[in-house]
């Protein structure tokens, strides 16, 4: 509609310039030209009519097929981050109840096929993507991993397969080049560094050390950590990259003590546990300085063996809602009862959610076409709405929608990437119980 009305006012301009050039030769001639160039006009507007028609009815025909909505989750059942994949899977499986519940997708309910991520010390990632794409899945949930991610992002987006993370956030994937079908609802690390730079200078620590896995994700937050706590007027004694598989943390634990620092920047996954216990062995342990985590080791379970009380005072930094998830959070015990930790499982439901919404909004079930309608529907000016039975009325009484999901506002910048965000500040009471004492919303800052 909008092309047809740009077409019309094109026409009409050309009738005003073809009737001023008329005025010079006479009133006769002038009533010929004039007559001409309406004619003329109406014949444009005519074909121009046309040609919009024939390219929406081509556009509608290419989107019948396929018309069911077929996804597939990447996301750890296995590997180094496989504590996070259960509140991720239970977050994808109540939205695609909730999809189903309301009517489904173009009228069919989601296809939604399981898969394990694993890690980057496996092939898993890879055979789980060449497995969805063979079974023409048109988006995939995941990974959750950075580092998973760009080993099979470009498998997965040259078949033209729409890509949405709920938890990816290394800095160099706002700008990978993606054919526009990367798309993630966890904000850069540029936003957590920022953060956990700022709580330490609050908290009055003049002198840390950063130490962090040596991949996407642990090279971009150690980064932008460093770069902020320095630049608020702190000194960065130590900046250390490891390997995650590596059997011992000895020299690398010697060198953080050497700077003597007063906090410590842990930034890792699973293997957190062994290098915070060489901490504990050397003398820089929780109960000897501060020490940060993230979202990559925060933790009920991790430390539970650890010496009672050992954690107590961590803090552990996290992207989290704008909205309290504690209903939410309870909410996936119904899915999954067995669930301990839930970061990433409100945004793993949000991604799923609007892959359904974008498909409903494009009218068809194509990667390509669900990728184009993302941003609509999760903004530019649209209705608020909430749930997707509310969100699905209003695109079919023609209205434009702005979810927002169960983690708050979900717009989009120009990369892809979450325009705002925000991250929760969490302190350890015990080895196994932490909680909320503060958090920071903000817009996210490109790298």
């Amino acid at each position: 509609m909008k092309r047809t009305m740009v077409m019309k006012t094109v026409a009409v301009l050309g009738v005003a310039s073809l009737a001023l050039a008329a005025c010079s030769s006479g009133e006769e001639t002038a009533t010929e030209s004039a007559t001409a160039a309406e004619s003329a006009a109406e014949t444009a507007v005519e074909e121009a009519e046309t040609a919009v028609e024939t390219a929406e009815e081509a556009a509608a025909a290419e989107c019948q097929n396929p018309s069911a909505l077929v996804v597939g989750s990447l996301l750890p059942a296995t590997g180094n981050l496989a504590f996070l994949g259960p509140p991720e899977f239970a977050g994808v499986e109540k939205a695609v109840a909730e999809i189903d519940a309301a009517g489904g997708v173009l009228g069919a309910p989601v296809t939604y096929i399981e898969g394990d991520s694993g890690d980057t010390s496996t092939d898993i990632a890879s055979q789980t993507s060449d497995s969805h794409i063979a079974q023409g899945v048109q988006a995939i949930i995941g990974a959750a991993s950075s580092g998973v991610t760009l080993t099979v992002i470009d498998k997965i987006t040259s078949n033209g397969v729409v890509m949405i993370s709920p938890a990816n956030t290394a800095p160099n994937l706002t700008t990978y080049p993606d054919n526009d079908l990367y798309w993630r609802v966890a904000p850069s690390d540029v936003l957590q560094g920022a953060v956990i730079a700022a709580s330490a200078i609050d908290a009055g620590i003049e002198t840390m050390g950063v130490i962090a896995r040596q991949d996407a994700y642990g090279e971009g937050l150690a980064a932008a950590t460093a770069k902020d706590f320095a630049a608020a007027g702190g000194t960065v004694t130590s900046e250390i990259l490891y390997d995650g598989e590596a059997a011992s943390f000895e020299a690398e634990v010697a060198e953080i003590k050497a700077g003597g620092p007063q906090a410590v920047a842990v930034i890792g996954f699973e293997e957190t546990t062994k290098l915070l216990q060489e901490m504990i062995k050397q003398g820089v342990g929780p109960k000897d300085l501060q020490v940060y985590l993230v979202d990559g080791n925060i933790s009920t379970t991790a430390y539970a063996d650890f010496p009672k009380g050992t954690m107590k005072g961590v803090v552990a930094t996290v992207p989290t809602g704008e909205a309290d998830l504690t209903a939410f959070n309870e909410s996936l015990l119904e899915v999954d009862p067995a669930l301990t930790d839930y970061a990433y499982g409100a945004q793993a439901y949000d991604a799923t959610i609007l892959l359904a919404l974008a498909a409903t909004k494009a009218g068809c079930a194509d990667g390509t076409a669900i990728a184009a309608e993302l941003a609509n529907v999760a903004g530019n000016g649209g209705e608020a709405c909430t749930t997707y039975a509310d969100c699905v009325a209003l695109l079919a009484a023609g209205t434009d929608i702005d979810f927002n999901g169960v983690t708050g506002a979900l717009d989009f910048n120009q990369y892809g990437d979450p325009a705002t965000a925000t991250i929760q500040i969490n302190e350890f009471s015990s080895n196994t119980e932490f909680a909320e004492i503060g958090r920071v919303t903000a817009e996210v800052p490109l790298p």
